[in-house]
Formats: structure tokens, C-alpha cells, sequence
């Protein structure tokens, strides 16, 4: 059941400090308010920017998006959402942005360089191992033991600040071996067995198949991970630019979405 659009733009403007607006744009009002048959199909080309860990669910969008928006091309552009937002603030041609936490979208909502956000997936943090778990790993404390090799997301990555979050609130000291500049560089250097863990998303490891084995951080120790995705407003397509967020939200992209394993919104 899809929300009422004037409870999901409260909902953003809680979320990111904004003041709500009865006359916004945002694609999540124009979706509801608008009939499916006036808007068309999206055509041209679309330059998507997005979090590293969305890499392997957008790319398998891309079918689904194909068969709906047979004349759209869609370009994207991957890496941490930090680099991502620098790259926009510097110019960088982008017409959406989805970032993998509430901080690097503010950025640019105060910025003024993106429309209202919306959060459209969620995720969990998981702890990443070699095959086997040769370290017989069973949590974030024995990321801490002597012995035990670690690399994490350097600070600004989302996935890194996650988890320095949930360490520090649990007492707990990560020494990494290195800090690395998104979610494929920390896991990468886990499936090639350059170290013994990391920490990344569920996603991630699943995404790794055989190549890496996911140990489970409870529950109540998950921050909360939001991702979300907003129109930038020098966009050049819009129409392709609205159509894809509203996609993300209940299209082709959320079915990848839930696919790749992530969490509905």
C-alpha cells in the first residue's frame, strides 16, 4: 500500500530539517497526483549517482527499466557517497543522487543543490570473512583480538561511520589495518585475503557469493541505515530523472532492491 504523498514528504522534512511545502515538486507528489498514462515513458539519457553498495542492484535494474523506458539510457556512476557528494558540489553532471546515509544527502539538501529526498531502502551491517571463517569470528569484539586483520571504510563512508558508531557505543576499539574508500575496496581486500574481516553491508557479502561468509551483528546493535535518493536540481532530464526515483521507490529499481536483499523503506 503506498503511503499518502503528504505523510511521506512530513516524513522527509522530519527527517532532513526541512520545512514542508504544499507546493513541492517532489516525485513521490507527482507520482500520486498524477495519472501513469500522462507521464510516458522516460527517454533520453540519465546520469544516476550512487552509493558504492547499490552497485550490483541498479545494474540488474536496468532490464526491468529497459522493458518500461525502452528509449532511456541510464549511465551510473558508483563510489562512496562522500565522493559523490564532493563530485556534485564541484559540478559534476549527475541528474540523481542516492546516497547510503541521511548525513551526505543533507549535505547537499542544505546546499541547495538537491530537491527533497526520499528514503527509499534499507540495510544491516554485517561482518565479512574469508570462506570457512578461518578466524572463527563471531562479532565486532573480535574484530578487536590481537591477531585479527581489519580493514574499514575510511570516515565520510558511510559504512565506516556506521560502524566506528556502533563500536564506539559498545565499547569496543577497531584498529584497521587500512581505511578504505568504499564498501567493494573493504570487501575486496577480504575475498582476495589480504585480511580477515571487514564490515559492509548484508548486501554486500551476499552480492560476494562463495568468495566471502557473513557473521551477524545482533540486532540491537544495528544503527538505523537509511538510503536516500533526490533529484538534483541542475538536472538536464527531468522527466527520466522522476520517473527513476519513482522507480526506486515502487518500480523496476525496489524489485533489484529487494532482490540484492535490501529492506523496503
Amino acid at each position: 500500500m503506498r503511503s499518502h504523498p503528504f505523510r511521506c514528504l512530513l516524513a522527509v522534512a522530519a527527517v532532513f530539517g526541512l520545512g514542508a511545502s504544499c507546493g513541492s515538486s517532489s516525485p513521490s507528489s507527482m507520482a500520486a497526483g498524477e495519472p501513469a498514462s500522462s507521464r510516458g515513458a522516460a527517454k533520453g539519457t540519465l546520469k544516476v549517482f550512487a552509493a558504492a553498495s547499490l552497485t550490483a542492484a541498479f545494474h540488474d535494474a536496468k532490464t526491468g527499466l529497459g522493458s518500461t523506458d525502452p528509449n532511456l539510457t541510464v549511465t551510473y556512476s558508483f563510489a562512496g557517497s562522500n565522493a559523490l557528494v564532493t563530485q556534485v558540489q564541484q559540478g559534476a553532471p549527475a541528474d540523481v543522487f542516492a546516497s547510503a546515509d541521511q548525513r551526505n544527502m543533507t549535505t547537499l539538501v542544505r546546499a541547495g543543490v538537491v530537491e527533497a529526498p526520499i528514503v527509499f531502502a534499507r540495510n544491516r551491517l554485517q561482518i565479512a570473512v574469508g570462506p570457512g571463517n578461518p578466524k572463527g569470528i563471531t562479532g565486532l569484539a573480535d574484530l578487536a583480538e590481537p591477531g585479527v586483520s581489519v580493514v574499514l571504510a575510511a570516515p565520510g563512508v558511510p559504512v565506516g561511520d556506521y560502524t566506528r558508531e556502533v563500536a564506539a557505543r559498545l565499547g569496543i576499539s577497531i584498529t584497521p589495518r587500512s581505511l578504505e574508500t568504499d564498501v567493494r575496496s573493504a570487501l575486496t581486500k577480504v575475498t582476495t585475503g589480504e585480511v580477515d574481516a571487514t564490515v559492509v553491508y548484508l548486501t554486500d557479502v551476499r552480492a560476494a557469493g562463495s568468495k566471502a561468509v557473513g557473521v551477524d551483528i545482533a540486532e540491537v546493535q544495528q544503527p538505523a541505515i537509511g538510503y536516500p535518493i533526490a533529484i538534483v536540481k541542475a538536472t538536464r532530464n527531468r522527466a527520466a530523472a522522476e520517473a527513476f526515483v519513482r522507480s526506486a521507490t515502487s518500480g523496476a529499481v525496489q524489485r533489484s532492491l529487494v532482490a540484492q536483499g535490501f529492506l523496503p523503506p
